[in-house]
């Protein structure tokens, strides 16, 4: 099993809910770190269909454990299947002062029903696909190829096509089908694998609602729906400081995992060269750096800047403290840079980076007081998590 580099550090007694997208390895993980816990599986048909129904059998069975069962957190995975438990949970907490760690796929079917979310009494983390850190031996084309879900990144070549279909078809049948959240499930599908072409562009909803036959509050509803199961992120343009003429409302959407959109967009990543490896490798930077974040709890925005003569930067975080520009180039050149060295220009006090698969990490001056710092891939992501980078 790789070690995962979460860290549920949180004080005796204290709630949490665990978030992430199907297969990232939250259920290996609390088994694996807890082993000694109760475990309640809502993917379990008997046990789900028990509490739907008797939502109050959840606490009768619980207080007939022994106490050294109810001082261990009290693991239940899947928790927005019977939303009701909640209810027995925050009972639990307040007169029991049980400790539960609530896992899930989607806060969606929680909020969508006025659920009683804990009011504060559970802290929240965030599981993701695997990062850098966690594997031995990184392979970047395979982590491009096959994606980050533990599962595909560790599958033989030959079956990865046929295992991410099966991870398609099950997220359409499990999440979206028998939660109930959209009623035609053929547009969502037609909607799922625009999302994947998409992947790492400049919305236009308009557009996407014509491509797909449907409107275009239909779209936005679609977006949040992967969002809400954790399968997408939205990135925001930054733009604090306008003295360009800027693009400043269209977000930026990616999907959660590399090796899912590029099966969804029918891509292939051949080598680490081109123009779709050159995206993927934008996309799988992004993933690092937003694991980095949620898993360390950090508050800092990730944006990208881009005006509408195409001068762009691909990530800006915080209050313009990095500019982060991604080439899957052997060796980057000046020329290549515009982007970055515009935004530089206008926010003197940004540091600013271009991650690629340069050899060795060196210095481009930009003018007579200001750099920007080439750094090989596996060195950027080495001093990110190392937290050298913000």
């Amino acid at each position: 099993m790789l070690k995962r580099i979460l860290d549920i550090n949180a004080p005796i007694g204290q709630s949490l809910f665990l978030w992430g997208a199907r297969q990232t390895g939250k259920s290996s993980y609390l088994k694996a770190y807890f082993p000694t816990s109760l475990y309640i599986d809502l993917l379990n048909t008997q046990l789900y269909l028990k509490y739907l129904q008797s939502p109050h059998l959840f606490r009768e069975e619980l207080l007939q454990q022994s106490a050294e069962k109810l001082s261990l957190p009290i693991i239940i995975d899947e928790i927005q299947k019977v939303p009701m438990l909640l209810d027995e949970v925050h009972w639990l907490i307040e007169n029991k002062h049980c400790q539960f760690i609530l896992c899930g796929s989607s806060a969606r079917k929680l909020k969508s029903q006025s659920t009683n979310l804990l009011g504060g009494r559970a802290w929240i983390y965030h599981f993701y696909p695997l990062v850098y850190p966690e594997i031995p031996d990184f392979n970047l084309l395979k982590a491009l190829q096959q994606g980050l879900l533990p599962k595909y990144y560790l599958q033989a070549p030959q079956f990865i096509g046929q295992a991410l279909q099966g991870y398609i078809d099950a997220y359409l049948t499990d999440e979206i089908r028998n939660e109930g959240l959209v009623r035609n499930l053929a547009s969502f599908s037609q909607f799922l694998t625009v999302s994947g072409l998409c992947s790492g562009d400049m919305i236009n909803m308009s557009n996407i609602a014509r491509d797909c036959h449907i409107n275009r509050n239909t779209v936005q509803n679609y977006f949040q729906i992967l969002i809400d199961t954790l399968l997408g992120y939205f990135i925001y343009p930054y733009h604090q400081k306008v003295k360009r003429d800027l693009i400043v409302s269209m977000p930026k959407f990616y999907l959660f995992d590399v090796g899912v959109a590029n099966y969804l967009a029918a891509r292939k990543v051949i080598e680490l060269k081109g123009e779709v490896a050159g995206r993927s490798f934008e996309h799988y930077i992004l993933m690092e750096i937003m694991a980095y974040k949620n898993i360390n709890h950090y508050r800092f925005d990730i944006t990208y800047w881009r005006t509408k003569t195409g001068l762009e930067v691909d990530f800006i975080l915080g209050d313009a403290e990095i500019a982060i520009e991604v080439k899957i180039n052997q060796q980057v050149h000046k020329q290549d840079l515009s982007g970055i060295i515009a935004f530089l220009e206008e926010n003197p006090k940004s540091r600013g980076f271009v991650i690629s698969q340069d050899q060795a990490a060196r210095q481009i001056s930009i003018n007579k007081n200001d750099t920007i710092t080439v750094l090989p891939w596996r060195e950027f992501l080495s001093l990110l998590w190392d937290r050298k980078i913000i």
